[in-house]
């Protein structure tokens, strides 16, 4: 007889670990309050890159010191309602003491064993599925207005390498003739081989989940207001229907954190909202994803669209979207490309899960058994979700996992 489990949230984690415990022979049931793919998720508005080398967390050495001027700088990619500062400093506060080499150098190694086969997952996960016709390979570009600024950051380019992420480096003449579109206010870039990408984040979700189904996997749309752990573990809908099983997994992302509070012991978890502009049918498109180091976002080619995505926003699960951060988006891109033109664009909020640590968590809390966390991707929840879906596989089969966990237990913090 299988046994069942629950699996709350379902994003790219969540849809990925349903797909790879009902391949294990679990009877899965997927709880959403909304269907995969859809606008609502995080997973269907990030910038699509499956960002294997994305192994450097948001605080490092010097962020301290630099982010009062970067809140007060419009052209900054970090926002800030201020208002949500007395419920955001608990978290803030160890997220910049974070900010250390040595630190830093622990938290590359732990999200570097996370991303680095992170195409090779995407596409074990997706194999003989709709879902693998989304998936494009080829070389990321890392964009600087000068090498002066690439040479500024001696410790990222360090780890990168220690990790195997050495790339290739190309001038002004070099960029041009890789795509003449863009603009001159950059001179120098970095060229990473074995990349991936999906040109379009949100279907490639739904397809994920169409295939599950189709495979017998089962889906429950509602609200889980409540998870109780133990021998028979249960969750409570809102609106009180109750379901059980014999095992939980909770992966809901930014939402994990309104779940947590009877499961584990001072789960820190933020709400990092970040903010694409989709800018459809354009007269020409990038060769590649780059990187736009000096704004900090993300411009993927994909179906139809090119994609800017990232900028940074501390304010809450439940504020509605700032205008500020969209319209820096919209600044830079003109420096990217000057001469692009399109018919129109689509703007979007969404909210990344993210730890002090920028890793994410992953596994039981002794206090609470039968219930698997899997939740706090930050930046990196698509690149890492299949990966991280199957070794929550492994963790409710208690098999031993190719990666050490103590990285990322519950109780860490």
């Amino acid at each position: 007889m299988s046994k069942s489990i629950l699996v709350i949230g379902a994003g790219i984690t969540g849809v990925s670990s349903a797909e790879w415990l009902r391949r294990d022979g679990w009877e899965v049931t997927l709880i959403d309050r909304i269907d995969p793919g859809h606008p609502d998720q995080t997973s269907f508005g990030n910038a699509g890159l499956i960002a294997r080398g994305a192994i450097i967390p948001v605080s490092v050495p010097g962020l301290m010191a630099q982010a009062p001027a970067m809140l007060l700088n419009p052209n900054s990619p970090l926002y800030l309602r201020w208002s949500y500062l007395p419920r955001l400093l608990p978290w803030l506060i160890p997220f910049l003491r974070n900010g250390n080499v040595k630190k830093v150098t622990e938290i590359a190694a732990g999200l570097a064993a996370l991303t680095n086969d992170s195409v090779d997952q995407h596409q074990a996960l997706s194999a003989a599925t709709p879902a693998a016709a989304f998936i494009q390979t080829g070389e990321y570009v890392n964009l600087y207005t000068s090498k002066a600024d690439y040479d500024a950051d001696p410790l990222s380019s360090s780890l990168r390498k220690d990790h195997g992420f050495d790339p290739d480096y190309i001038n002004r003449a070099e960029i041009l003739e890789r795509d003449p579109n863009l603009g001159p206010t950059y001179t120098f870039g970095t060229v990473y081989k074995d990349y991936g990408w999906l040109s379009s984040p949100g279907d490639y979700v739904a397809a994920l989940f169409g295939h599950y189904q189709s495979q017998g996997g089962h889906f429950k749309r509602g609200e889980v207001a409540d998870i109780t752990a133990g021998e028979n573990p249960s969750i409570t809908l809102r609106g009180g229907e109750k379901l059980t099983a014999d095992k939980i997994v909770l992966s809901a992302g930014a939402w994990s954190s309104l779940l947590t509070k009877k499961l584990a012991p001072k789960v820190k978890l933020e709400a990092e909202r970040g903010y694409h502009v989709s800018m459809f049918n354009p007269n020409f498109t990038a060769p590649n994803p780059y990187m736009i180091t000096d704004s900090r976002f993300v411009l993927t080619p994909m179906d139809g669209f090119l994609r800017a995505a990232g900028v940074v926003e501390f304010g809450g699960l439940d504020a509605p979207a700032s205008s500020a951060p969209v319209n820096l988006l919209r600044k830079q891109m003109k420096k990217v490309y000057p001469n692009l033109e399109f018919e129109y664009d689509e703007v979007w909020m969404g909210r990344r899960p993210t730890t002090p640590d920028s890793m994410p968590v992953l596994g039981e809390s002794p206090a609470a058994p039968n219930v698997i966390h899997a939740y706090g991707g930050q930046h990196i929840g698509l690149t890492i979700g299949p990966r991280v879906g199957r070794m929550v596989a492994d963790i409710a089969a208690d098999r031993r996992t190719n990666v050490d966990l103590s990285a990322y237990k519950v109780d860490r913090f």
